[in-house]
């Protein structure tokens, strides 16, 4: 007993918050299976038991209830058939009947299912005259009952019921009318498996046991035995006229918590008005001072992700307490500024062939050109740039370029060869400093009394003496640009220029 008490403890302790119970309006219950007996009369004589298994045992039991509530009737009806034996010899047979009927009431104690009923009970008992032939007998007993039984709800939709009915107020007669004594109860449980349930009715299936055992005392003394043991497998159909309830077990009331996060620059340590934070799901915006506060939130950890434009965005975890705030600072990273690439190309001016191991300056940065005469100058702030290109043997070049943040820009650079004794020569391209966009435009020497036009393609070709000259371009619609070069004797010098449109600078 302590060892059931024990796993019906455990049955409750991991029963489901949430179970679901058919109100039924009635059900019937129908068994086949088997009887397992042990049983003997003193009297009968030397070696005459009447036990064994008997697979003839038949039951049915129906329940009814006053609508779906608590108050209903229950009805049941069982034959037992069993043969006395001498050895392996039958000498005589037969079979019993017992029946009950009464009212009964139910109750739900959360998950729990109970029914305790009371009524009136007919039951046949074995007896057997002590003559040369034993002749089979039935004693008769009218009694009162009580039973009742238990539901308990397992895993996966299953149930466990165990249930007992004991006898009181007795009347027992054998077969002459004579009065007898008895005394007996019956005990048992069932693993109920869910088949089928549909809008009015469900079909379950019933793994039965069930332990029976009386005894007869009649007024000469003799007395008859039996215990009982029977299994079998049921089929319960269950009318609900489809109604369905549920009946939950009182939850825990849980107080939510909240978060208020502090969004800070990673550097400088300022607040980040206007950044975004999502937390489950949910986005929220910072307030002038960095601050957002998420309400409402369940205990436990919760994770959150920050971005703001510029910034790389920004992961953290807060522990959430019941019925508290937690504060959470999160601090973004500023997201390097945007920058660009220059290839530079250095090219012999008369071939035309790449010149390799050349010094180039772009800006403050400097390289050589490779096997291919280029080089790559990557990381450079968006805008324009110088680039010089130098080299023993050649005249000094000097360009102008534009880097676009995200692009890689092109420049090609010829190289003339150091000549001495001849004019020098200065070629260029004049270009729009917005996109490249080639400029018809003016390139005026004062020293040199020189006035030259670019052509289709923007480019010049001047030819003068050498020195130094301040040199003046000017387009309509642009900024004129001064510079001043000097050229050497033979020399050939290129200058590309990018003016600016007026009023865009």
């Amino acid at each position: 007993m302590a060892r059931l008490a024990l796993v019906l403890l455990v049955l409750l302790a991991t029963s489901p918050a949430h179970a679901e119970e058919v109100a039924e309006h009635a059900s019937s219950r129908l068994r086949y299976g088997l009887s397992l007996r042990d049983g003997r009369q003193a009297d009968v004589g030397p070696g005459l038991t009447y036990e064994g298994f008997t697979p003839n045992d038949v039951a049915a039991v129906g329940t009814a209830w006053l609508g779906t509530s608590w108050l209903g009737a229950w009805a049941g009806l069982q034959r037992e058939a069993f043969d006395l034996r001498e050895g392996a010899l039958r000498i005589t047979g037969g079979s019993l009947w017992r029946a009950s009927v009464g009212p009964r009431a139910r109750a739900f104690l959360g998950p729990v299912r109970a029914e305790l009923g009371a009524g009136y009970g007919f039951s046949q008992l074995p007896h057997f005259s002590d003559s040369a032939e034993p002749v089979f007998l039935k004693g008769v007993r009218h009694a009162a009952v009580v039973g009742g039984l238990v539901r308990f709800p397992l895993m996966l939709g299953l149930q466990l019921e165990a249930r007992g009915e004991l006898p009181v107020s007795l009347s027992v007669r054998d077969a002459t009318g004579a009065r007898a004594e008895a005394k007996g109860f019956s005990a048992g449980g069932a693993l109920l498996v869910p088949l089928r349930r549909a809008e009015r009715w469900t079909g379950t299936l019933v793994l039965d046991f069930e332990h029976v055992q009386d005894t007869v005392t009649l007024e000469d003394g003799t007395q008859s035995r039996q215990r009982l043991r029977r299994m079998g497998a049921a089929l319960e159909l269950a009318w609900h006229g489809g109604v369905q309830t549920t009946r939950q077990v009182p939850m825990p009331v849980v107080v939510p918590g909240s978060v208020r996060f502090h969004v800070l620059d990673a550097r400088t340590g300022a607040p980040l008005p206007g950044a975004r934070v999502m937390v489950e799901g949910e986005a929220h915006v910072a307030d002038a001072q960095g601050l957002v506060e998420v309400a409402s939130l369940s205990p436990g950890p919760v994770s959150a992700q920050v971005t703001a434009e510029g910034y790389a965005s920004a992961e953290a975890t807060a522990t959430v307490e019941e019925g508290t705030r937690a504060e959470l600072e999160v601090r973004a990273a500023p997201l390097p500024p945007p920058t660009g690439a220059l290839r530079v190309t250095v090219v012999d001016a008369r071939t035309g062939a790449p010149l390799p191991d050349i010094r180039v300056s772009v800006g403050t940065a400097q390289g050589r050109t490779d096997l291919t005469g280029q080089v790559v100058v990557r990381d450079l702030a968006p805008g324009p740039v110088a680039v010089a290109v130098a080299s023993s043997g050649f005249r000094s070049a000097d360009e102008a370029a534009v880097v676009i943040a995200g692009q890689e820009s092109t420049l090609s650079v010829p190289l003339a060869p150091e000549k001495k004794g001849t004019r020098a020569t200065l070629v260029g391209q004049v270009r729009n400093a917005r996109g490249g966009k080639p400029l018809a435009a003016t390139l005026l020497i004062t020293k040199a009394r020189v006035r030259a036009r670019t052509d289709a393609k923007g480019a010049f070709n001047v030819q003068v003496r050498g020195g130094t000259y301040r040199i003046t371009i000017s387009a309509r619609g642009h900024l004129s640009q001064t510079k001043v070069i000097t050229l050497r004797e033979g020399e050939r010098t290129i200058l590309n220029v990018d003016l600016f449109p007026r009023g865009k600078r």
